[in-house]
């Protein structure tokens, strides 16, 4: 339509069009209003943009405007910024530091669980979000440091959370708009209170500590080089937009389509019985011999991960066969790539036996990318998926969660991931628990 393009088409469903659009063409042209994009559908032409001819790509115009309220971390950088700071960061993640972690998620793990009553009602969405929120701060911020820092993130980050999208959307010109004044409060807050930690554990001999912003503090590269304060900042920012939402959502539809099927579940409880025995924590070991519950994670990030990420030409480049010219924004659709039919048979079932060994071995690496691909792949998917693990692991021999009755299946919410809408459960207490 002459001034909005196809916005009418993504704004009736956006998930259910970004999906149908394979049939169409590997490679497409949206007009988003007046600004052409082009959309990759296929998975070779979407594995050439993030890999093989990733050098061609930057991160283009909706990373550039998250950037500009949230900083420059690894989300946002470009070039060697990008390959130094990841450099400088990835030891974080290291097996020995993530065994650390580990017992951090596993107390936050059994106090989510000691919180809950026989029979008690939950929004499992919410109160996931609540929890991965407050596990990610327990894991960022030392213990004696970082209170007010876990306690804006607690009040401040659901709300930026909230808006993030639709602030990064909006043209500049509206950001000082009345309809911005709590995402602006919170917004403030945050940053204030995270450059006061900051600038705390600065002061305090982060290298004898070992919470995340101490070892951010304390990375040095080859030359001894390493981050500013300000960079710090931003990664610190980096980690919690992208380690709350995306657990939180993982855990609250892996609990819904558990409650659907009894039979996976069941599966799940042996093997944790076997592998955990009696009531003892949830170890960093622990997460290596619990595969149905891999299987259950993977096939759930499959069905509701991430749902757009967009690049931007800088220079011609080929994509599928099709010459795109430099500075075109460029969209992909890793959700809409994971439900494409012809890679995956009856693509909206649940169905966790894809991801067994004879089946996930069989598959092409290029058609699996829930985190990403090439130099931009997510750096804490380990830290994501043990955190998953060890909450199920947790929780599960505990509570039998299931859906409140007449209430409707959540709904995909379009953000950075499809999240659910609310997801009313039911907590009954397991009879052996």
């Amino acid at each position: 339509m002459p001034g909005l393009g196809h916005l009418p088409r993504l704004a009736r469903d956006p998930l259910a069009l970004l999906r149908a659009l394979h049939a169409e063409g590997p490679v497409l042209r949206l007009d988003i209003g007046t600004m052409p994009v082009v959309y990759v559908t296929s998975a070779d032409a979407v594995h050439e943009v993030m890999v093989k001819k990733a050098r061609s790509f930057n991160k283009g115009r909706l990373f550039k405007r998250v950037g500009k309220i949230f900083g420059e971390g690894m989300a946002n950088a470009d070039g060697e910024k990008h390959r130094k700071n990841r450099r400088l960061i990835q030891p974080i993640f290291y097996k020995e530091r993530l065994e650390g972690y580990a017992r951090t998620m596993s107390g936050k793990a059994k106090s989510l669980a000691d919180s809950w009553s026989d029979g008690q009602t939950i929004d499992a969405h919410q109160v996931m979000s609540t929890y991965a929120i407050e596990t990610l701060a327990a894991t960022l911020f030392s213990a004696d440091l970082g209170g007010p820092a876990v306690q804006s993130v607690r009040e401040d980050l659901p709300v930026i959370l909230r808006n993030m999208l639709r602030r990064a959307l909006a043209p500049p010109s509206l950001d000082n708009l009345p309809i911005w004044r709590s995402f602006n409060r919170s917004a403030d807050r945050m940053r204030v209170v995270i450059d006061e930690v900051i600038t705390a554990t600065r002061a305090s001999h982060p290298e004898e500590r070992t919470d995340l912003l101490s070892l951010l503090l304390s990375a040095r590269d080859d030359d001894g080089e390493g981050l500013t304060d300000a960079e710090v900042h931003d990664e610190l920012t980096t980690m919690l937009f992208a380690g709350t939402e995306t657990i939180a959502s993982t855990l609250a539809w892996t609990l819904y389509h558990l409650s659907q099927r009894p039979d996976v579940e069941k599966e799940i409880l042996r093997e944790i019985d076997k592998v955990i025995g009696g009531d003892r924590p949830v170890t960093f070991d622990d997460v290596r011999q619990l595969p149905s519950i891999k299987r259950v994670l993977d096939e759930v990030i499959r069905l509701h991960g991430v749902v757009t990420l967009m690049r931007r030409t800088t220079e011609r480049v080929t994509i599928g066969g099709h010459e795109i010219p430099a500075e075109t924004e460029v969209l992909l659709s890793l959700y809409a790539l994971h439900r494409h039919p012809e890679l995956y048979p009856d693509p909206d079932r649940f169905d966790p036996d894809r991801w067994l060994p004879e089946s996930a071995d069989a598959r092409p690496r290029h058609h699996v990318v829930p985190f990403g691909a090439g130099n931009r792949k997510c750096i804490g998917d380990s830290f994501a998926w043990m955190e998953a693990t060890i909450t199920l692991a947790t929780i599960l021999p505990r509570w039998c969660l299931r859906s409140v009755q007449g209430s409707t299946p959540p709904q995909e919410a379009t953000a950075s991931m499809a999240h659910p809408t609310a997801v009313p459960m039911v907590i009954s207490r397991r009879q052996n628990a």
